[in-house]
């Protein structure tokens, strides 16, 4: 008798002795989403862990379920914390594909909404937007950024919490085909949970999105201008690192989101400086970026008092 008989004697007869846990891996595809993720996003190795982890969970429960084995199928609605420009959207993509090849969605896709998507302004408008919004996203993913926004204690006639209700109820009836995942500040989300208990019950993977470092800021200006085919100059490149302390310690700052406006501003002002000298120009000028390009920004300026 295997080890698995041993361990489950009450087993059904036709039931699968053994599942290659390295093949259901290779054939369900789930490694290249995994180093699909690695590839789109820098650092951030405690979140590709936990997305890791996940994936590991629904790989066994998928295996258990094909020998035989009497399953609970696990939660998947999620909790994503952290600023803005961390990558939670990318991530949320990400683990959509893999409850996909898993075969725990039926779809794959993912509908992004904010609070607007889903409360109505007057009585009778928000239960059927919040409705549309979950028919749309069943099969997949329902992805609510800034999740916090939809419950208002300070406003009695706010029609959030009857969106909140609503969710509640498809977030348990209809869990085998629609996974949630609120995202928001760590903060914010914390007490939009201790306000809403019933909420907090139901979510089961809470996944906090660390800020990048200043490094790993410039690693990803160098992905972003090396798909662009832009590259920035030395003198660009110790200025650009300049920029990042700069502009972090300024207000509104957004990580990965702020690079990349940063670049696009960088862009538009080598393009005027180009049109400007009236040159006949070649690839090298088109696609280098200078530190006179970099150090135009606002942001190297003397702060306000």
């Amino acid at each position: 008798m295997n080890a698995v008989e041993q361990q489950a004697p009450g087993l059904p007869e036709n039931a699968v002795a053994t599942v290659d846990l390295a093949a259901e891996y290779r054939d369900a595809g789930v490694a290249e989403v995994l180093d699909s993720l690695e590839r789109e996003l820098v650092g951030l190795s405690p979140v590709k862990r936990r997305v890791r982890e996940i994936a590991a969970l629904l790989l066994v429960d998928r295996a258990r379920r094909k020998i035989g084995l009497a399953t609970e199928p696990p939660s998947l609605h999620m909790s994503f914390t952290g600023n803005p420009g961390t990558g939670k959207t990318t991530v949320a993509m990400r683990m959509a594909e893999i409850l996909l090849r898993l075969g725990y969605v039926r779809r794959g896709h993912v509908v992004a909404v904010t609070r607007d998507d889903l409360v109505g302004q007057f009585i009778g408008h928000t239960a059927p937007k919040t409705k549309d919004v979950l028919k749309r996203a069943m099969g997949g993913v329902l992805f609510i950024d800034e999740a916090y926004y939809l419950f208002r204690p300070e406003n009695e006639k706010d029609y959030g919490q009857e969106a909140i209700e609503i969710l509640l109820q498809v977030m348990e009836n209809q869990r085998d085909d629609l996974v949630v995942i609120l995202a928001g500040y760590a903060d914010r989300m914390e007490r939009f949970f201790e306000s809403n208990p019933g909420l907090k019950s139901r979510v089961a993977h809470h996944i906090d999105f660390p800020d990048y470092s200043n490094g790993e800021l410039g690693e990803i200006a160098a992905t972003m201008l090396g798909q662009w085919n832009y590259r920035l100059d030395a003198a660009g490149r110790g200025a650009f690192d300049e920029y990042i302390a700069l502009r972090r310690a300024r207000p509104h700052f957004a990580n990965a989101r702020s690079v990349r406006n940063a670049l696009d501003r960088m862009r538009m002002r080598q393009a005027l400086r180009l049109f400007e000298s009236g040159a006949t120009v070649d690839a090298a000028a088109l696609t280098t970026l200078t530190e006179a390009d970099v150090r135009s920004s606002r942001h190297f300026l003397p702060a306000s008092p």
